[in-house]
């Protein structure tokens, strides 16, 4: 069958590979001139299926409240006149309570399990290499509060079977030895072994040529103005004045993705969530982390990757702007500077944002829409490198008239249908 991926970030090009490994003819349409060099391109770097969880929880709204109060604060909301953005969080509030948190809580946990369970299938499978690392994830508390109230987390990783570890201060510093240097800052931990990181740029370019040795073909510059429909189904993608033609379509175009099914009739409450990352090189090793540290207070992540330090987080709703914002880098400098002093050069670091596109529930959307050739792979959020090789099998699985190998309950369109809160 020839297939149309449009997109060549993470999820995209994860998609072409395993629909190319499969037999179909695919080819990826990507508007820029390479691959992942979007939300793709630098972000946290965290494979972390133990820290997959929606937004939206009970008691959402006085933890904004809360972080509307910090210097540094993880969340900045924009005032606007978007009628997109107001819908995307009522839909969210809709979800904050505690029957919607462990229905979503389990279907991101699923994909996200299988998702790390293929990619180290394809590591083994391949030797595909880009700077990854199996040492787990440290969820670091700075206060007894926030470690009395990690009981509510166990309780979701228990229940799922989600291996973890509560840590004392001393447990942080022994899986994370430079944080000795900064104990008496710290409460104590989580610790999720299960986790990996890497780079989803170096990953994605990989895959990339691994797909074209299968096959696949890249058509990079490739803006794409529309979607043609007949009788209904997908007669092409319209690119300026020519057009793509296909069997099948598969939309992985991240935040943009709603801006082309609307003339459709088919509206995907997917919204952009802006995220930042600082990138420096590492100068002292040993002030460095071993793998991933989430400061739980700031929700911001630094990981290391190879003989860098990625800091990421912070999420800011300004619409599809790009703009490089001054504080939100001193968020990121304060948190690297505060827990790995002198690990790396922040004089070097290089600054970057991007678009994640977010669900109100959190779970992506994937599979069938009422066009009948047309597959969406979208809405992943925050974990779009985590959950990009499992989507991939997944959507090879549905084109190729085969049932995935997990339960989708909760990952497609259709469970926004009659739902007025999402």
């Amino acid at each position: 069958m020839k297939v149309l991926v449009l997109g060549g970030g993470a999820i995209g090009v994860s998609c072409a590979y395993f629909l190319g490994r499969a037999g179909h003819e695919v080819t990826v349409l990507e508007r820029r001139s390479g691959v992942a060099l979007e939300t793709s391109f630098a972000n946290a770097g965290e494979v972390s299926p133990g820290y997959a969880s929606p937004w939206a929880v009970p008691g959402m709204l006085a933890k904004v409240v809360g972080w509307l109060l910090m210097e540094h604060r993880p969340l900045v909301l924009w005032p606007r006149l978007d009628p997109g953005l107001w819908a995307w969080l009522i839909k969210l509030l809709g979800n904050c309570n505690a029957d919607a948190y462990m229905r979503n809580k389990a279907s991101m946990l699923r994909l996200a399990e299988y998702s790390r369970d293929c990619l180290r299938q394809l590591r083994e499978d391949t030797g595909i290499s880009y700077d990854e690392r199996a040492r787990g994830t440290l969820q670091v508390f700075r206060h007894q509060k926030q470690m009395d109230a990690a009981g509510d987390d166990v309780a979701v990783l228990e229940r799922f079977g989600v291996p973890f570890s509560l840590l004392s201060q001393e447990g942080c510093v022994a899986k994370e030895p430079a944080l000795g240097r900064v104990r008496d800052k710290l409460a104590g931990g989580l610790w999720l072994p299960g986790d990996e990181t890497g780079d989803c740029f170096k990953f994605t370019q990989r895959l990339a040529e691994m797909a074209e040795g299968l096959g696949v073909r890249f058509r990079f510059d490739a803006v794409i103005s529309g979607l043609q429909v007949e009788g209904g189904r997908i007669a092409g993608v319209t690119l300026g004045d020519a057009v793509e033609r296909a069997d099948a379509y598969v939309l992985a175009l991240g935040s943009y993705s709603p801006g082309l099914l609307k003339p459709l009739g088919i509206d995907l409450p997917v919204y952009p969530v802006k995220g930042y990352s600082l990138t420096l090189p590492i100068v002292d090793p040993a002030a460095a982390p071993e793998s991933t540290v989430m400061d739980e207070t700031h929700k911001v992540a630094v990981t290391r990757l190879g003989e860098r330090i990625r800091v990421g987080g912070t999420a800011e709703l300004a619409g599809f702007n790009l703009d490089l914002r001054l504080p939100r880098r001193r968020a990121l400098e304060h948190v690297v500077g505060d827990l790995f002093g002198g690990a790396g050069d922040l004089s070097r670091a290089e600054f970057w944002t991007g678009l994640r596109p977010m669900t109100p529930d959190g779970a992506p959307v994937l599979g069938a829409t009422p066009i009948s050739n047309l597959y969406l792979s979208t809405g992943h959020g925050t974990l779009g490198w985590t959950m990009a090789a499992g989507t991939g099998r997944i959507m090879a699985d549905l084109l190729s008239g085969r049932a995935p190998d997990i339960d989708m309950t909760g990952l497609g369109l259709e469970r926004y249908r009659g739902r007025q809160l999402g």
